[in-house]
C-alpha cells in the first residue's frame, strides 16, 4: 500500500473512534451527572533524510468536559447537586472515586449510598450516616448534613490535587491518583440533581460531519485501489 493508503486510513480509524464516543455522548444525555468526552487529534510526522516526509493523524487523546450541568429541582431530602468545581467522594470496591452524581438515599445501614449502593463519604474519608426515621433533614451549602436543627455529619466536597490527573473511568465516575483537596469555591443544593453536560444538538451535528468525513475517506480508498489495480492489469499486459 502506498504512503497515501496508510495515511487515509489513519484518519478512517480516527474518525471511526470519533463516531463511538459521540454515539456514547448522545446515549447518556440523560444521565445524571455524566460529563461529555471528546477526542483530540494529533499529527505525527515521520521525516528521514532523502526521503518525502509522512504526514498521519491519530487520535489516541480524550478529553472530558467539565462545564455544568443543567439543574433539575426534585425536591427530594437527598437529592444533591453541585454548584462550582467540586465532586462528591464515594467508596466502592475499587477505592475512593469522585462523582457529580448526587441521587442518594439511606441503605438498610442507615449510611447514605449512591444509587450503585456506594457509601457517601465525608471530608475525611468516613462514610456519612443517616440515623434510622430521622425526619427533616436539611443540608447547608457547604455540606453541613442536620436534622431538626441537629448536626450529624458533612458530605465531603472535594476536587483532585491534579485537575490533570484526573482519570475518567465511565463518564460518571472518576479516580484522583494524586489524592483530593476540599472544594472551598463549590456548593451543595439540596433538591436538585444535575444533569448531562452533553448538547444534544451538537453532537448530531458533529455526528453527520464525521459520518461525512468518514465517507469521504472510503471514497477515496476505493478510488485509489482500482488505480492500483488498474496500473498492475496495464503492467502485466
Amino acid at each position: 500500500m502506498e504512503a497515501a493508503g496508510y495515511v487515509t486510513l489513519s484518519r478512517q480509524s480516527g474518525l471511526m473512534s470519533e463516531m463511538r464516543i459521540i454515539a456514547n455522548n448522545i446515549a447518556n444525555a440523560a444521565t445524571s451527572g455524566y460529563r461529555q468526552e471528546g477526542l483530540i487529534f494529533s499529527e505525527y510526522v515521520q521525516a528521514a533524510q532523502d526521503q518525502s516526509s509522512l504526514s498521519m493523524s491519530r487520535a489516541r487523546i480524550r478529553n472530558t468536559s467539565h462545564d455544568q450541568g443543567a439543574l433539575t429541582q426534585t425536591n427530594g431530602s437527598f437529592d444533591f447537586a453541585i454548584e462550582g468545581d467540586g465532586f462528591f467522594l464515594i467508596e466502592t470496591p475499587a477505592g475512593e472515586r469522585l462523582t457529580r452524581a448526587g441521587s442518594f438515599s439511606p441503605n438498610a445501614d442507615g449510611d447514605l449510598v449512591t444509587m450503585d449502593g456506594y457509601r457517601v463519604l465525608d471530608a475525611g474519608g468516613a462514610p456519612v450516616f443517616i440515623p434510622p426515621d430521622q425526619t427533616g433533614i436539611s443540608v447547608a451549602a457547604d455540606g453541613t448534613l442536620s436534622a431538626n436543627g441537629q448536626l450529624l455529619g458533612e458530605i465531603g466536597l472535594v476536587q483532585p490535587s491534579d485537575p490533570l490527573g484526573l482519570v475518567r473511568e465511565d463518564g460518571v465516575r472518576f479516580r484522583a491518583d494524586a489524592g483530593v483537596e476540599p472544594a472551598e469555591s463549590a456548593t451543595i443544593l439540596q433538591g436538585f440533581v444535575e444533569g448531562s453536560n452533553v448538547n444534544p444538538i451538537l453532537q448530531v451535528s458533529r455526528m453527520i460531519e464525521v459520518q461525512r468525513a468518514y465517507e469521504m475517506g472510503q471514497s477515496f480508498l476505493e478510488t485509489e485501489d482500482q488505480r492500483i489495480r488498474n496500473a498492475v492489469k496495464t503492467l502485466i499486459k
